[in-house]
């Protein structure tokens, strides 16, 4: 693989589930995780999709002007973090935001000790982190699937060098 390809599972290109506003979504192929009740069993497999360069995805991104954002789903985004920098990079340039889903823990990613996980987190916008739990399923969720996940403002961590939740609501429900 290329640096500036990536193997994607497909993408949506206007979506209004993946984060807030119309986003285009990246589906990236490839996860580890394997959590039972996966919401994208088809993604999970790393010799599947197709593979795009980072150029292609630009070209379908930019030639949207409604959209305000980019969401990067799965998959797993951080089997493949290299080419979604240099996407996220971009589409901060045009004013678009980026929220990236991984089926890891902030801890988890930070573990890892990977310069390219690392540059991605410090690109992304909002983080929804944590694996699918089926026992902890929940409809009302605002776009996440089961109450483990959290919905990480990371501009606003960055910032405050602490852990804050996108929904604070969600906190004290969390907490609970």
């Amino acid at each position: 693989m290329k640096a500036n390809e990536l193997r994607i599972a497909g993408v949506v290109d206007d979506s209004i589930v993946d984060g807030e506003g119309m986003r285009y979504t990246i589906f990236v192929q490839g996860c580890p995780r394997r959590c039972p009740g996966c919401h994208n069993p088809e993604t999970q497999c790393f010799e599947g999709g197709r593979m795009a360069t980072v150029e292609e995805l630009l070209a379908e991104i930019q030639g949207n002007p409604l959209l305000t954002g980019v969401t990067f789903s799965g998959g797993e985004p951080f089997m493949q973090p290299a080419p979604l920098v240099d996407i996220a990079r971009e589409c901060h340039k045009k004013g678009l935001d980026v929220w990236s889903y991984t089926g890891f823990t902030l801890q988890e990613l930070h573990a890892r000790q990977d310069t390219a996980v690392e540059a991605l987190l410090s690109e992304v916008d909002v983080l929804v982190d944590g694996d699918y739990r089926e026992e902890e399923r929940d409809l009302t969720l605002m776009f996440r699937g089961s109450r483990n996940q959290r919905i990480i403002d990371m501009k606003a961590s960055r910032k405050q060098k602490r852990l804050v939740l996108l929904y604070q609501e969600e906190e004290s429900e969390q907490s609970a």
